[in-house]
């Protein structure tokens, strides 16, 4: 009688084990590239911008602010965003942690096809985010939404809800305005897009916007910026009078 109630024991105890979710893997952060890829992003935009992300991954200064992390480790997840039924994940979460991972990681990024459509979604791409944060399976110290545009919200539900929503889950919004060398800045509403940014779109803990333009390249922006990022840090950099809003989040060139 003993042996057919030990193997119902051992086939309980495995059925738990089972069932028993995979502990999260810790890293320092958990961090969603979200890029513009509507409409307003022709195919060499959408390559070169591709390439900045690439490049700054396996930047000397991004795998070193990457090993001074307590785990020394961060995990990734690259997507683009278009209209408000267009969000898209180009690379799906991967650990980076020294210079084969970032490779790997950059390889995989500027080789996958285009897949976002339309004009605009903001707050479509920052609740798809969220969604991903909330459903890995890595336990960051930090968890950092990065959205990069070139233009305003303009489909989908309240920019102000969707960034209200994952401020208040603990993630950070950080933002990088793209605005074409040579070209004036755009003025969305009366207000410059970075300040669009700034006002509708960052929020949380130490979150800042950054502008690629003429005085800083695209590459350089999204280097520094996710230097900043993995550090928990706000820029240092100076910033124009202009640019000095009265919540003390900075915009930085």
């Amino acid at each position: 009688m003993r042996q057919p109630r030990l193997a119902a024991v051992i086939a309980a105890l495995a059925a738990l084990l089972i069932a028993a979710p995979a502990a999260a893997e810790p890293v320092d952060v958990e961090l969603v590239l979200a890029a513009d890829g509507s409409g307003s992003i022709d195919n060499d935009e959408l390559a070169f911008q591709r390439r900045g992300y690439a490049e700054a991954v396996m930047s000397t200064e991004v795998l070193n602010a990457i090993r001074d992390g307590i785990h020394g480790s961060i995990a990734v997840a690259y997507i683009e965003w278009g209209g408000p039924a267009s969000q898209h994940t180009i690379v799906d979460w991967m650990v980076i942690r020294d210079e084969a991972s970032a490779s790997a990681f950059a390889e995989a990024l500027v080789t996958r096809p285009r897949a976002a459509w339309g004009y605009n979604s903001i707050s479509a791409a920052i609740d798809y985010s969220v969604h991903k944060l909330e459903t890995n399976a890595y336990e960051g110290i930090r968890r950092v939404i990065d959205v990069s545009g070139d233009g305003p919200n303009i489909g989908g539900r309240s920019i102000h809800a969707a960034r209200d929503d994952a401020v208040a889950k603990g993630i950070v919004i950080n933002g990088l305005v793209i605005q074409r060398p040579g070209g004036q800045p755009r003025i969305v509403g009366g207000r410059p897009l970075s300040l669009v940014y700034e006002q509708d779109v960052i929020g949380g803990p130490a979150s800042f916007v950054m502008v690629a333009d003429e005085n800083v390249s695209f590459a350089d922006a999204v280097r520094r910026k996710m230097v900043l990022e993995i550090a928990g840090r706000l820029p240092d950099a100076p910033t124009r009078a202009a640019d000095a809003q009265p919540d003390g989040i900075p915009t930085v060139r």
